[in-house]
């Protein structure tokens, strides 16, 4: 028996396919957003070979007709959204060298493309018994974590933690304008991961930081609504 139809944005490799991956096997029927249609064809295509029930969602988070198309052209309902789609547009700079168009990139896509899709689907979502939004972020964009980090022993970047920080308000504002709606709107660091985002330098694999994003959206009516949580619990803001 199905739990409901999910939507990972950014699903076609990475965190965003093994997220789309865990919740195919948790029961979900699962839409891959992609921005390259041909990809994201390439992972509907391995998910169903998986015994998965997934199916392709062409969806650029940064552009506006791409967002609305999508919306449109949906089918059924919606229970579950990730919003996994992210960027650093390139390597990380401190914020003496970051330039202004870059900072415009990142932000279009980690910021404005959460609120475009978020928008977009809401009304889906808001018929769900079990709605649920997760917001894919980075302990970068915790204000606690990188002031703990003074004078900068962590990676310091003047676009992508900036981004993080704007998507963790963005979050709160959203869990407070639902908060008498079944909706439960989380933000949700999947740590440091081997993924082509980071040249596949990180410690933790895609399953590995998939599982704590399955975690929230799959929490039961008495989960958390605002919250910041990594797989050890809740991060700082």
């Amino acid at each position: 028996m199905t739990r409901g139809t999910a939507l990972v944005t950014g699903a076609n490799k990475g965190i965003g396919r093994e997220t789309a991956a865990a919740l195919g096997r948790a029961g979900f029927r699962v839409g891959v957003g992609s921005r390259d249609p041909g990809l994201g064809a390439e992972a509907v295509d391995q998910l169903r070979g998986e015994g998965i029930d997934a199916f392709l969602v062409p969806l650029d988070v940064s552009d506006d007709a791409s967002v609305t198309a999508a919306a449109a052209g949906w089918t059924g309902g919606l229970d579950v959204l990730v919003n996994n789609a992210g960027t650093s547009a390139g390597a990380l700079e401190r914020p003496s060298a970051t330039s202004v168009e870059r900072v415009r990139t990142v932000f279009e896509t980690n910021v404005i493309g959460v609120l475009r899709a978020t928008n977009a689907f809401l009304p889906l979502l808001l018929r769900s018994a079990a709605p649920r939004v997760v917001n894919v972020t980075s302990s970068m964009g915790s204000l606690t974590l990188q002031h703990d980090e003074l004078p900068g022993s962590g990676p310091v970047d003047g676009a992508y933690g900036p981004s993080k920080t704007a998507l963790n308000a963005l979050t709160l504002q959203y869990a407070r304008e639902l908060a008498r709606t079944p909706v439960l709107v989380n933000a949700v660091c999947p740590g440091y991961t081997a993924t082509e985002f980071t040249g596949f330098s990180g410690a933790r694999t895609p399953a590995q930081a998939a599982a704590v994003v399955v975690r929230l959206a799959t929490v039961g009516h008495d989960g958390p609504r605002g919250g910041f949580f990594d797989e050890s619990g809740a991060l700082p803001w």
